[in-house]
C-alpha cells in the first residue's frame, strides 16, 4: 500500500484500539484436526457435480500433476473450512504490475453494459485515479450502474471532492468504516479496514490482487534493471488476476455482502448475478476473510496448504510480519525436506513493517528456509505457489493485520498449467532478488538489530 500520511491523533487512536482488541489467531492445528476428512466436491456453471464426477476430476488432476497428495488432502480440507465451492470452467489470466492490470481493467470497464462494482483499499486523487473516475462517470452516463467501495483510512488523503464528483454523476459511493464515528452507518469499528482490491464487471469478469487505484503502480517493474530505478519514480512490483467464469458469482457475493454489512443505500436493480457460462478450464475457489468471522479463512487455508506441502512452498509477499504459528509452519516444512523460498522486499514504504519482518530472518534461515529480497522495485505482490499445483493470489499480506483486522480477498487456483505460469513469475522475481546468506546475516550491524528489535515490539499492530 502506498504510504498514508495520517494525523498523529488518528494513528494514536487506531493503535490504541488495536492494542485493546481481543481478537486472536486460531489454533490452526486443533482447527484442522477437528474437520473430518470428506470427499472433494466441485461445481460448474450448472451447479454441484456428483460425487463420482468430482472424484474423477481429482483423479485427473493428480494424474497430470504427478499424483501429488496435496490435491487430495488440501481440497477436502479447504472445503470443510472455507465452505465456498471449487468451481470449474473458469479462465484465469495472470497480470503482472500496474500497467498490464490497468489496461485490462479499462478494457473490461469500457465493455460494461449493465454494472461495474469496484472495491479498493486506496483510491488516489492522482492521474490514475482521475482516469478511473472519468471512465466510471462516462459509463454511468451511458446507463451502466457504477458502485464504489473505498476504505476510510486507505483513502484518508483523497479529497472528499473526488468522491463527491462521482456521487454527483450518479455513481453509488460507500465509505467503509468511516474514521469519523458520526459518519458510521454500521457499528463503528475503525480498526477493521477493507483491504480488498476487487473489480467486477457485468457479473462475469472480475479482477483481484494487490493493486490499488494509484499512479504509483503505473510504472511497473518489468523494464527495471536489477537494483536500479529510473529517475525519481520508484517502480512497484505487484500481481493481479483477471477471472472469467462461474467463480465470479462468488466474488460478486463478497462485494454485495460488504455493501449490505456497511449499510449502503440499496443497490440499483441490475443483473448482478447473471447466468455464467464456461470460459476456460481453470478450477478456482474464492476466499473472503473478515474480522467478524470466527477466524480468518485465508489464514487457515494458507496454514493448511503449507502443512500439506510435500515438495515446495514459494511465497512472495510485501508485508511479512508472521505470527508464531506461521513461523513454525514454514520452519517445520523446511525441516521435513520441503523447499521453502520466500521473496520479500529489499525496501518498503513502511520501515517498521520492514524491520519487524527482518527480525524473524535468522530463525527461519537456521531452519532451512531460504529468503530472498527483491531488488529494483518496491515489492507489493501477495502470492503463493505450493507443490506446483496450488496457487493463491489476492490482497492478504503475511501479517497480523491481514489475518485479524482486515477484510481481505484471495483466490486459489488448482492445476499444473496455471502453476507453471506462477512458477515462471516466481523465477523471474527470484532472478531479480538477492539471497540472504545466513552467515552474513548473523553478522549484520548492531544498528540493524536495534531497528529489528524496536519494530518487533509493535508487530501485533502491523
Amino acid at each position: 500500500m502506498p504510504t498514508r500520511t495520517l494525523t498523529l491523533a488518528a494513528v494514536t487512536g487506531m493503535c490504541l484500539l488495536a492494542a485493546a482488541a481481543c481478537a486472536r489467531l486460531p489454533d490452526t492445528d486443533a482447527l484442522i484436526q477437528r474437520h473430518t476428512r470428506q470427499a472433494a466436491r466441485f461445481e460448474n456453471a450448472r451447479g454441484p457435480l456428483s460425487a463420482q464426477k468430482s472424484a474423477a476430476i481429482v483423479a485427473e488432476l493428480k494424474r497430470k500433476s504427478g499424483d501429488i497428495d496435496i490435491l487430495d488432502k488440501q481440497i477436502a480440507l479447504e472445503q470443510a473450512i472455507v465452505g465456498s465451492p471449487l468451481t470449474l470452467g473458469n479462465q484465469v489470466t495472470l497480470l503482472q504490475d500496474g500497467a498490464a492490470t490497468y489496461a485490462a481493467m479499462f478494457a473490461a470497464i469500457r465493455k460494461a453494459r449493465n454494472h461495474i462494482n469496484l472495491e479498493s483499499y486506496i483510491i488516489e486523487d492522482d492521474a490514475m485515479g482521475q482516469q478511473f473516475a472519468d471512465l466510471l462517470l462516462e459509463q454511468q452516463g451511458r446507463g451502466v450502474q457504477v458502485n464504489v467501495i473505498y476504505d476510510s483510512v486507505g483513502a484518508f488523503n483523497t479529497p472528499k471532492a473526488f468522491f463527491e464528483r462521482l456521487t454527483s454523476g450518479g455513481v453509488a459511493v460507500l465509505e467503509f468504516n468511516p474514521i469519523n464515528p458520526l459518519s458510521a452507518k454500521a457499528q463503528w469499528l475503525v480498526n477493521n479496514r477493507d483491504h480488498r482490491k476487487l473489480l467486477v464487471v457485468d457479473g462475469h469478469t472480475a479482477f483481484i490482487g494487490g493493486i490499488n487505484i494509484s499512479s504509483v503502480y503505473a510504472s511497473g517493474s518489468a523494464t527495471r534493471p536489477r537494483g536500479k530505478a529510473t529517475g525519481n519514480i520508484a517502480a512497484w512490483r505487484d500481481t493481479d488476476l483477471q477471472v472469467e467464469g462461474p467463480v465470479v458469482g462468488e466474488l460478486q457475493k463478497l462485494f454485495v455482502e460488504t455493501w449490505e454489512k456497511q449499510r449502503g443505500k440499496p443497490l440499483a436493480d441490475k443483473a448482478y448475478f447473471p447466468a455464467l457460462k464456461v470460459q476456460g478450464k481453470d478450477i478456482v475457489r474464492a476466499i473472503g476473510s473478515t474480522p467478524d468471522a470466527p477466524y480468518s479463512l485465508i489464514y487457515v487455508t494458507l496454514m493448511s496448504a503449507i502443512g500439506n506441502a510435500e515438495k515446495h512452498v514459494y511465497l512472495t509477499n510485501a508485508y511479512f510480519v508472521p505470527d508464531p504459528q506461521l513461523l513454525e509452519a514454514l520452519a517445520d516444512a523446511a525441516r521435513r525436506g520441503v523447499d521453502v523460498k520466500l521473496i520479500l522486499p529489499s525496501h518498503s514504504d513502511s520501515d517498521v513493517v520492514f524491520h519487524a519482518g527482518r527480525s524473524h530472518y535468522l530463525a527461519l534461515l537456521k531452519a532451512g528456509v531460504r529468503i530472498y529480497e527483491r531488488q529494483g522495485a518496491l515489492l507489493h505482490s501477495k502470492t503463493a505457489l505450493i507443490d506446483g499445483v496450488w496457487s493463491c493470489v489476492g490482497s492478504s499480506n503475511l501479517d497480523w493485520r491481514s489475518f485479524l483486522d482486515n477484510d481481505e480477498i484471495n483466490v486459489v487456483v488448482l492445476g499444473r498449467e496455471f502453476g507453471q505460469q506462477m512458477q515462471a513469475m516466481f523465477a523471474k522475481d527470484l532472478d531479480a532478488s538477492v539471497a540472504i546468506d545466513p552467515a552474513t546475516w548473523e553478522g549484520r550491524s548492531p544498528m540493524l538489530r536495534v531497528k529489528e528489535w524496536g519494530a518487533s515490539l509493535w508487530q501485533r499492530l502491523l
